[in-house]
Parts: structure tokens; C-alpha cells; sequence
């Protein structure tokens, strides 16, 4: 006779009923749990367009795509989206931002399948509880690798924030080219985001703060936004107190690092 189920075979047969039954109720993280490290350069088997206008957003935002037409491959959405929080973890961000963001389309994005999963499901189970309200309509989850990928999903200058939430350290030396704020990175930010838009970085490592502040101001597109600005911004109290991380920094009375970068516009030349 066979054994009881093991961790993973209840994992699979409870996602799998989570789909079946279309439930409101919301998904459980212990059967979405994954390492927290996944490796950036490792062919994760990932699917995404050859260019912008080649990705159908269609699925992520059903409520704001455009009536089907016959010449409309693939479907367009009625807004762009603007909004994108690199490595969203458990979409905690998303969820607090979109009521504040209401008009906004925002999409995470995160490397890791199953936690990206778990973020799919909390939003549909969101839509379904107040279907008749649209609420968090304005927001998605897509499994991708930010890295690589970043100007394939988003045209120069259609992004207006970025959000960088407690990402991973990656403290050992060897393991600095892993980390998500770099000279290159930085460089392909800059393409994605408008002039006047704005990176948001929060960590609770000391060490890792001072990089992602060494590397934004030494680049050459992005100029600091000045304190008092930073904290009349409702988004970096969201910010703060929203993630998954930031609240169990909360939770053992660690110290959070916010710095934010302001787009600024191209020289003339």
C-alpha cells in the first residue's frame, strides 16, 4: 500500500483544488514555500517576449484590455503599465499599493516559481471576494528574471516607479555581481524609467544600503531625492510597513534604509 502523501504531493494537490474549486478564501504560504535564494544566472526556463509590444498582458490585467479586434495580436491594454517591484516576494507591496494606486497598473516581479505562484493566486482570490468593486484589478504578478529581462516586458521611458524591496544581500564578495543594483542594472533602469520617475530602495542590511547608494548616486542618470521629499511620499510608508520583510525587521526591531533616485532627463546632445 502507498504511504501518506509526502510535503510536496500536498503541496501540488492543494494548489491543484485552489484552482479547481475557484475559492475565495486566500492561499496558505506553507504549501508555496522555496528557498529564499534563487541563482540569477542559472537558465530558469522562463518565458518572455522578444520586445514590449510582443508581450499580451491581456491575462495579468483582464479588466483593462482593449476589446478584441482582428488586427489586436496580441491584445492591447487600455493603460501601460507603470509600476514595477523587482522581486516582489509575497506580494505584499502590490496588495497595499493598489488601493493607494487605484488608476495604476503595477506588476511584481519575481524569479522564484512557486512564490510568484502564491502572488498569482492571492490576487485572484482578492478579485473573486469583491468582484463587483474591480478591486485589485490594477495589479499582477509574472514570473520573470529582472537581471535579463527588464527591457524585453517595458518600452525606454514607460515606467514612472521602481521599486527595489529588501533584496537579497548576496554578502559574500564572490556573490556581489548577483546583487540588483549594479553599474549595468542601473544603466537599464534608467532606460525603463520616464525622467522624474523614481527607484525606491529599502533594506535592513547597513551594508548592502551603502552599495545601492554608492552605485545610484555614482550613475550619472539618477540624482538623490532630498529627505523631506522622501518621507512626504505615501509610498515609502507603504514601503516600509507593508512587505513581508519589512515586517518581520518590524517584528525583531531592526533598522530599515530607504534611499530613493530620482530619474532626471537625458543632456541635450
Amino acid at each position: 500500500m502507498p504511504g501518506p502523501p509526502n510535503k510536496k504531493q500536498k503541496r501540488q494537490d492543494y494548489r491543484q483544488a485552489l484552482k479547481e474549486n475557484g475559492t475565495t478564501n486566500m492561499p496558505k504560504k506553507k504549501f508555496y514555500r522555496q528557498r529564499a535564494h534563487a541563482n540569477p544566472f542559472s537558465d530558469h526556463r522562463l518565458t518572455y517576449p522578444v520586445r514590449p509590444d510582443a508581450m499580451d498582458w491581456s491575462t495579468f490585467f483582464p479588466a483593462f484590455t482593449e476589446a478584441e479586434t482582428e488586427t489586436s495580436s496580441p491584445k492591447k491594454l487600455t493603460k501601460d503599465i507603470e509600476v514595477v517591484d523587482i522581486g516582489c516576494g509575497f506580494g505584499g507591496l502590490l496588495v497595499a499599493l493598489s488601493p493607494v494606486m487605484p488608476d495604476t497598473l503595477l506588476v511584481g516581479m519575481e524569479i522564484r516559481s512557486q512564490v510568484a505562484e502564491f502572488v498569482q493566486d492571492r490576487i485572484k482570490a482578492l478579485r473573486a471576494k469583491d468582484p463587483e468593486q474591480n478591486s485589485y484589478q490594477n495589479i499582477a504578478c509574472l514570473r520573470a528574471n529582472t537581471m535579463k529581462f527588464l527591457p524585453n516586458f517595458f518600452r525606454k521611458g514607460q515606467l514612472s516607479k521602481l521599486f527595489i524591496c529588501f533584496p537579497d544581500p548576496h554578502f559574500k564578495q564572490r556573490k556581489h555581481k548577483a546583487r540588483i543594483v549594479s553599474t549595468t542594472l542601473n544603466s537599464e533602469y534608467a532606460y525603463a524609467l520616464r525622467p522624474g520617475g523614481i527607484v525606491y530602495t529599502i533594506t535592513d542590511v547597513e551594508n548592502l544600503h551603502e552599495w545601492m547608494v554608492q552605485h545610484f548616486e555614482a550613475h550619472p542618470s539618477f540624482e538623490r531625492v532630498p529627505e523631506e521629499e522622501q518621507d512626504a511620499d505615501p509610498c515609502v510608508e507603504v514601503m516600509r510597513t507593508e512587505t513581508e520583510e519589512g515586517k518581520k525587521v518590524e517584528r525583531n526591531k531592526g533598522q530599515k534604509f530607504v534611499a530613493l533616485y530620482r530619474r532626471m532627463k537625458d543632456p541635450e546632445w
